[in-house]
């Protein structure tokens, strides 16, 4: 392979993050006066484009060059389609949601907040502890990445990069927060663009295709696989970006609804570009002869590097450590201030929250140098947001007003179950049905069993919450007659019954809001009714 040599590759590592927190460090100071509401967020502050470019920065990361070769070597262009799509497509969600979320709970900035003012304390810390643990996975999932792809194109050893990626992106997004984070994967964003040009232009050009290996690879044909991940992955990929916080405080943070539908359509139009580009080099590596026939397709990129000039493997890697730069500190500023909100209800001083964001480093780190599979990772927590998600948004619909906490947390926990039970079934024991749930098979199951899972859990999620639902129903009404009161669980909640003002929180009266404190946050009280 035409490698960089190994002080060209130090250089260019080193540099790229140097100037990462240089950059950094010069912005945190401007933002030193912030206030910790500005630290933690930025409520309708951001336009349209700002917002695109950091939908796209916090979308990718370098995991992309495993995972999507990867697909594209096993089910070929069907593939590649596919996934690009379900990857790019889910976005719109949140053009879509975040109006209607924002509308009821204005105040807020991450969609837990929303759960706790509909469905109460213990629904929100459900949600809550999935979405810190799967934020977590990610930033475990995107230093693995990094690690694994420094060993591939250069040969050295990439550990002391992920360290000092974790130095860097800790450093600037401890003294800066979330708008350190917003500001610098703008540039990161950008730098991407350019990247993927010249690299798309290069492999391109370079790229010697042996047509013989076009038709016979059987890479251009429909296949089962790729048939079921045609409802597999917009299932899995659509409920999980649920969980990530750091693209809730961004849709908070768009300034109008229309600002919002554009930065957000063009992020997923980008999106599909640059994954589509990036998955055709699994077929590409096939088409070459660079893998072979059954060789690991998680490799494919890296293959078909060893075919080109060197300074092409350069460009990819400053590309590379721009994507996860700018997905790591993405996690980090929103796994903080999920948690600070969530669990602290946002009354931690801001140095404490600082102090907060290196000491999670160390574990993060120590996690991803024992992480082999980086797939693996991102499969841990989708089976689990199939069950969560569609018994969680029933409640955004003011026609479902009865549905409450319990609902979904019996709706979460029985759609994991369902998986469970079905997978017990299907292989004809529990130990198989139980490693279903992590999905230990992978995504790529040459069987119905992936498939059956993720049809069984959300599925299997809505039974049990409506079967909660009847159970709680009949309890209440049952103690009702006990003490000989009236039956009032369905009856419309005073929210839905009170003149709505506007901006103001749909589920809370003004007693229920804290003025903004000496350091500008402004906290609400409302609890949804659990039961």
């Amino acid at each position: 392979m035409g490698q960089p040599s190994t002080q060209a590759s130090n250089a260019l590592i080193y540099i790229t993050y140097g100037s990462f927190l240089i950059f950094g460090c010069a912005i945190a100071w401007r933002l030193r006066h912030q206030s910790k509401d500005e630290f933690l967020s930025s409520n309708r502050t951001q336009s349209a484009g700002p917002l695109a470019l950091n939908f796209v920065a916090s979308a990718l990361g370098s995991g992309i060059l495993f995972s999507y070769p990867q697909l594209a070597a096993l089910t070929g262009v069907q593939g590649v389609i596919i996934y690009a799509v379900s990857s790019a497509a889910p976005l719109m969600i949140f053009a879509v949601l975040g109006p209607i979320i924002r509308k009821k709970c204005p105040e807020g900035f991450i969609l837990t907040e929303w759960t706790r003012q509909r469905y109460g304390v213990p629904a929100a810390m459900f949600l809550s502890f999935f979405t810190l643990v799967t934020m977590f996975l990610y930033m475990v999932a995107e230093l693995s990445a990094m690690q694994q792809i420094v060993g591939a194109l250069t040969g050295m050893d990439g550990l002391p990069a992920i360290i000092v990626q974790a130095v860097v992106t800790t450093i600037y997004t401890s003294f800066g927060g979330f708008k350190i984070s917003f500001i610098t994967d703008n540039i990161q964003a950008v730098m991407v663009f350019f990247l993927v040009t010249v690299a798309t232009i290069t492999i391109g050009v370079k790229t010697n295709v042996d047509r013989s290996l076009v038709d016979s690879s059987g890479l251009l044909n429909a296949t089962l696989l790729g048939w079921q991940l045609l409802y597999i992955l917009p299932v899995a990929v659509l409920t999980n970006d649920f969980f990530l916080s750091n693209f809730w405080i961004r849709t908070f943070a768009s300034r109008t609804d229309k600002d919002l539908f554009i930065g957000v359509s063009s992020a997923s139009a980008i999106v599909l570009v640059i994954l589509t580009l990036v998955g055709v080099t699994g077929l590409l590596a096939v088409w070459t002869g660079a893998l072979a026939p059954g060789e690991d397709g998680s490799i494919a990129f890296f293959l078909l590097l060893e075919t080109l000039p060197s300074w092409v493997v350069g460009i990819v890697l400053v590309m590379t450590v721009t994507l996860s730069t700018a997905a790591f500190d993405s996690f980090q500023s929103a796994m903080v201030s999920s948690a600070s909100n969530d669990l602290f209800r946002n009354k931690l001083n801001i140095w404490v929250i600082r102090a907060g964001i290196v000491a999670l480093i160390f574990p993060v780190v120590v996690i991803a140098l024992k992480a082999p599979s980086i797939l693996q990772i991102y499969l841990i927590s989708d089976l689990v947001s199939a069950s969560t998600i569609p018994v969680l948004v029933i409640g955004l619909s003011d026609r479902f007003y009865w549905w409450r906490g319990f609902e979904v947390v019996v709706g979460g926990l029985g759609g994991i179950l369902t998986v469970f039970i079905f997978g017990t079934i299907y292989f004809g024991n529990a130990l198989d049905g139980a490693k279903l749930i992590l999905l230990e098979g992978g995504l790529y199951a040459n069987d119905w069993s992936v498939f059956g899972a993720f049809v069984a859990a959300p599925f299997g999620g809505l039974l049990w919450g409506f079967a909660a639902l009847v159970v709680r129903l009949s309890f209440q009404w049952f103690i009702a007659k006990i003490n000989g009161q009236r039956f009032d669980s369905l009856d419309k909640p005073d929210y839905l019954t009170r003149p709505q003002i506007v901006d103001a929180n749909e589920y809370t009266d003004s007693g229920d809001i804290t003025a903004a404190d000496e350091e500008g946050v402004i906290t609400s009280h409302s609890k949804g009714k659990f039961f």
